[in-house]
């Protein structure tokens, strides 16, 4: 039997969770990051907003095990998270291709190193032939890096991510560079992926309108050192771009709370 990629099973307990994690650079007399706690579940988009180098992306490093809390912990499906795990995946607004590999090769590379779970050869080809799939992107999959356009580079990094069969997928602005048509195909297409595999979502970004359209929950991050300011639930049907009424006055109430806290600090 071949493997795949699969929905998992949506669990009403946390799949990853941050308890009271900060952040201190060595010699900083504040920590970066302070007193932050989280919850996702299995299917869940949240979105992570802030203004410019309140240490969003760091954030996202932190709760991927890619950079250790100073205090605190992460936990993965309970587990207290030391390094990268291989059912969290990360991606950035770089897709980072390597240029000298096919599209089929940038989405398998990585799968055979040791944090990853052994496969055969056969259980990894259906794995990348599944993501590569689910991302429309079967009819590119000998091209390389230089003849994609934006939108396919992007494809093909989450692709990347999907192979290794990810519980959480960790997204920071991954559609900043994005031209407004593509980046809407995007949005539509991230929406599709989580609801076919469930994962939980965590998406950095700077845009409030695309956190308002994709995210379940909108977190707003301020201050020095960072903290959660506000959040919001957003419980509106999908799409929701017709919503303007709603997502304005949200859009509205998330400014405001910003400003508040850039007048304080």
């Amino acid at each position: 039997m071949t493997a795949s990629i699969h929905a998992p099973s949506i669990h009403a307990a946390p799949i990853l969770a941050a308890r009271g994690v900060e952040l201190r650079y060595e010699g900083a007399a504040l920590p970066t990051l302070a007193h932050f706690d989280l919850e996702m579940k299995s299917g869940e988009i949240v979105a992570v907003l802030g203004p410019s180098g309140v240490g969003k992306s760091t954030l996202l490093r932190v709760l991927g095990g890619l950079h250790a809390p100073s205090g605190g912990e992460v936990l993965m499906e309970g587990e207290r998270l030391r390094d990268v795990h291989p059912r969290v995946a990360v991606a950035f607004q770089d897709p980072c291709l390597l240029p000298w590999l096919t599209l089929e090769a940038n989405v398998a590379f990585g799968l055979d190193f040791k944090r990853q779970p052994p496969l055969s050869r056969p259980d990894r080809e259906a794995r990348v032939r599944a993501a590569i799939r689910e991302v429309g992107l079967e009819h590119a999959r000998r091209l390389y890096p230089s003849s994609l356009s934006g939108g396919m580079a992007q494809r093909t990094a989450l692709a990347r991510c999907l192979a290794r069969n990810p519980r959480v997928l960790l997204l920071d602005e991954p559609f900043g560079a994005l031209d407004e048509v593509t980046r809407a195909e995007m949005q539509d297409l991230l929406l599709k992926v989580v609801a076919d595999f469930h994962t939980a979502t965590l998406l950095v970004t700077h845009d409030i309108d695309e956190a308002l359209l994709l995210a379940d929950r909108v977190l707003l991050l301020g201050g020095a050192p960072a903290r959660l300011i506000g959040q919001w639930q957003v419980d509106l049907p999908r799409p929701r771009r017709d919503d303007v009424a709603e997502l304005g006055r949200l859009r509205v109430d998330i400014l405001q709370t910003l400003r508040q806290a850039v007048r304080r600090h």
